[in-house]
């Protein structure tokens, strides 16, 4: 009788399903963080911490820019759609704020190479999504200078939570890249 063995024995091809593998849980968590921050009270319907864009970060500082693109507009798409505000303004909002939050990030990382890390990487990520988002609600939703004036406090707080999720984002590459995984794709 015949075994049974790994039809990924190739390297390569261990190597890329490894991938597409960690993606889709990167992507899987990103969802449920949208989710439940979602479900917490905000005093602005924009005002989240992000917790979403921790997962961006090590698709990107592990995977490179692609992955963390693939990240974000999965997790847009398909958190919008789990929370019932798909296509909605609110969805319009993430999506603008995190097209300008990963543009920046992976402008950042391709520019700034070793120089920068996560966390600064993560600062601007932020300053992107608010800038980004506070654009399109000035284009779509709200058409008045004044709400220009909520953008320092905006940006103070986006700036914040970048900081924050910076620094968890260093501590979950630190802890995967321990992980044999990551070891092994180093070595291969």
């Amino acid at each position: 009788m015949p075994t049974m063995t790994c039809s990924a024995v190739d390297p390569q091809v261990l190597a890329a399903a490894r991938r597409r593998t960690f993606l889709a849980l990167f992507t899987a968590l990103a969802v449920a963080l949208h989710t439940l921050e979602y479900l917490l009270p905000a005093p602005a319907p924009w005002f989240r911490l992000g917790f979403a864009n921790i997962l961006t970060l090590a698709a990107l500082f592990l995977y490179g820019p692609r992955a963390a693109w693939g990240v974000t507009l999965g997790r847009i798409l398909l958190g919008s759609l789990v929370v019932g505000t798909l296509f909605s303004p609110g969805f319009f909002l993430s999506l603008a704020g995190g097209t300008a939050a990963t543009a920046l990030m992976t402008a950042a990382y391709r520019l700034g190479g070793r120089h920068i890390g996560p966390v600064g990487v993560s600062a601007l990520g932020a300053v992107g999504h608010a800038l980004g988002q506070m654009g399109l609600a000035y284009l779509l939703l709200v058409r008045h200078p004044g709400l220009w004036q909520l953008l320092p406090p905006f940006l103070l707080f986006a700036l914040g939570a970048g900081l924050a999720n910076g620094f968890a984002a260093a501590w979950l590459l630190d802890l995967l890249r321990g992980h044999p995984a990551f070891r092994e794709e180093k070595e291969g």
